[in-house]
């Protein structure tokens, strides 16, 4: 069975980004970079890999399928990039946007969970949940694995990891790695009730 892994970058205060979307404020780090563009080259935009020095036709490592809110999709889109993540198949939860004329790219108005019950049973890689926080909110019951890059900042307000109501979860630390920024990286999975 596949799992479902929110790969995402937080604030120490708990956002993913401000209040407008932005990400610029998270300290930027060579070594960081670097590891995780070996380790999940997927994660990199197709049309950024030439600048992050991998090839446009690197292998997929971890995941071959991605799951994004509009919020997370609207900034390619606004600059004629239809399928940021061209090596990926991408699911686009929107009840507004227009269906897109990819192949790779599927705008989908229902049910997350539904989708994501039936992918797990899909052959393949893992499922990527890139955000945003009301998708991860409605997906929180099917997050199996995250993968939560923690930057020694402050936001002050934006998007947090996930909205939603009160839904206490356990998840255990599996690895955890730190870099010359001072971000950590920690890899969790869920604990499952027996």
């Amino acid at each position: 069975m596949r799992n479902l892994v929110y790969y995402v970058a937080v604030s120490l205060d708990g956002y993913i980004a401000g209040p407008e979307g932005q990400v610029d404020f998270y300290p930027v780090a060579d070594d960081m970079a670097a590891w995780f563009n070996e380790r999940y080259p997927e994660a990199v935009p197709t049309h950024i890999r030439p600048h992050a020095g991998l090839p446009v036709d690197t292998p997929n490592k971890e995941w071959d399928t991605l799951l994004m809110g509009r919020g997370t999709y609207e900034p390619a889109l606004a600059v004629g990039i239809a399928s940021p993540y061209d090596h990926l198949k991408q699911y686009v939860f929107s009840t507004t946007l227009a269906p897109v004329d990819n192949p790779q790219v599927e705008v989908v108005a229902g049910d997350p969970v539904e989708l994501v019950r039936r992918l797990k049973q899909e052959a393949g890689k893992d499922i990527w949940l890139c955000g945003g926080a009301n998708l991860a909110g409605q997906l929180a019951d099917e997050v199996d694995r995250m993968i939560i890059k923690s930057y020694p900042v402050i936001a002050g307000a934006g998007l947090p990891l996930f909205s939603g109501g009160f839904r206490p979860a356990r998840f255990t630390v599996t690895q955890r790695r730190e870099f010359s920024n001072g971000a950590q990286v920690t890899w969790l999975d869920r604990v499952r009730p027996e």
